[in-house]
C-alpha cells in the first residue's frame, strides 16, 4: 500500500494520502488548502488518480482543500451525514464504507469535538489503523467547547467506540502539537493523561476547564469550510 503523511506547520494538521498501488486510485483525508499543491505533486509523482477526498469534520483552524482538489482532479468529496457543508458530494453514515481500489475505510460517528465528527477505520474486517480527526489525539483529545462540542459525547466516542478497537490498531490523528506522528489504541488507553484511569466525570471536568482561546482562523475557516474551502 502507498501511504503518505503530510504536515501543515501553521495549523499542525496531518493529512493522509493512501492508494493500494494496484489500480493507482487514491484517497486523501483532511487536506489543507495551502498544501494542495504538495498533494497534487505527490499524486503526480506516484502516478496516482485521486478519486475520494474526506474531511473528518468541519475544521476551525485551517481551510480545507476539498473544493480545490475536486476542481483539480474530479474526485468525490465526502463528509459525515451530519455536516452542514452542502457542497460535499457524498454524506456517509456510521458503518458505511469508502472503498478505493481495495482500500476500505469504515465510518464511525465520533462526536464530541464537533457534533458532526467522524473517524475512519482502515480495513474494518481486520483493523489496521484509525484516522481519528480531532476527537482523539496523541496523549490528548480535541477540545469540546464550540461547534456543538460536548465533553460527555467525546468520552463516549473515545471510550465506547475507538477504545473498543484492538490495542495494536495505529492511531493517526488530525493534529499533533508535540512532534508525534502516530500512536496506537493500546497506548492511548494506557497512557493518555486525560483518559487513562479517569472516570467520565473527571474527563468532563478536565475538558470543561481547559479555557482555550478560539483558533485564530475560526471566523474565516468555518464558513469557508462549509463551502468546501471557497473563501
Amino acid at each position: 500500500m502507498i501511504f503518505r503523511q503530510f504536515f501543515d506547520p501553521v495549523s499542525s494538521t496531518y493529512t493522509y494520502l493512501m492508494a493500494s498501488g494496484r489500480g493507482r486510485e487514491a484517497v486523501i483525508i483532511d487536506p489543507v488548502k495551502e498544501q494542495a499543491h504538495h498533494y497534487l505533486a505527490a499524486i503526480n509523482d506516484l502516478d496516482l488518480k485521486l478519486v475520494r477526498a474526506i474531511d473528518t469534520h468541519t475544521h476551525a483552524d485551517h481551510i480545507t482543500a476539498l473544493g480545490d482538489l475536486r476542481t483539480a482532479t474530479g474526485c468525490v468529496t465526502i463528509m459525515g451525514e451530519f455536516t452542514k457543508a452542502s457542497c460535499v458530494s457524498e454524506a456517509i453514515r456510521e458503518g458505511e464504507t469508502v472503498t478505493v481500489d481495495g482500500i476500505v475505510l469504515q465510518a464511525i460517528y465520533t462526536p464530541g469535538h464537533t457534533d458532526e465528527s467522524f473517524s475512519f477505520v482502515l480495513g474494518p474486517a481486520q483493523p489496521l489503523a484509525v484516522f481519528t480527526g480531532d476527537v482523539l489525539l496523541i496523549r490528548g483529545s480535541g477540545r469540546t467547547d464550540f461547534q456543538g462540542g460536548d465533553a460527555r459525547k467525546s468520552w463516549d466516542s473515545i471510550v465506547n467506540k475507538l477504545f473498543r478497537l484492538p490495542d495494536e490498531v495505529t492511531v493517526y490523528p488530525g493534529h499533533d502539537y508535540k512532534g508525534w506522528s502516530a500512536s496506537s489504541i493500546g497506548e492511548e488507553r494506557r497512557h493518555n493523561p486525560r483518559l487513562a484511569g479517569r472516570t467520565e466525570a473527571e474527563y468532563v471536568a478536565i475538558m470543561n476547564g481547559l479555557n482555550l482561546p478560539n483558533p485564530k482562523l475560526m471566523d474565516i475557516a468555518v464558513p469557508a469550510n462549509l463551502a468546501c474551502g471557497n473563501v
